[in-house]
């Protein structure tokens, strides 16, 4: 089956974030997803997930274990397992990538509390 957004669960999240699962196993979960611009999630971390973001469109900035990365179009960026981070839109244009997730995130997300 070819999978797309325009055939896939949709979802929003955070502050008007849209999200569309493309694949969700067990062990990987590939999700489509876009940020309006000022918007971020929730600094978080995965116990077994690692997660690779691909940047399609716009700029991304990562806070990863007190460290902040920003990361363009057509690169990515890799978290391991109990890496606390969150991913922003500090610019004022849409920013869509991909996350995949191995194994899936589901029930495997931790919130740290401020």
């Amino acid at each position: 089956m070819i999978t797309s957004k325009e055939n896939s669960e949709h979802y929003i999240w955070g502050n008007n974030c849209d999200s569309w699962i493309l694949l969700n196993s067990e062990n990987l979960s590939v999700k489509q997803e876009m940020m309006p611009p000022k918007t971020k999630e929730e600094l978080h971390f995965h116990k077994n997930a690692q997660q690779f973001f691909f940047i399609l469109k716009g700029k991304a900035t990562f806070h990863r274990d007190d460290n902040v990365f920003e990361v363009s179009e057509n690169s990515g960026f890799h978290i391991l397992p109990n890496q606390i981070h969150l991913i922003e839109n500090n610019t004022e244009r849409d920013l869509e990538f991909l996350v995949i997730s191995n194994p899936s995130t589901n029930n495997d997300r931790f919130a740290i509390e401020k």
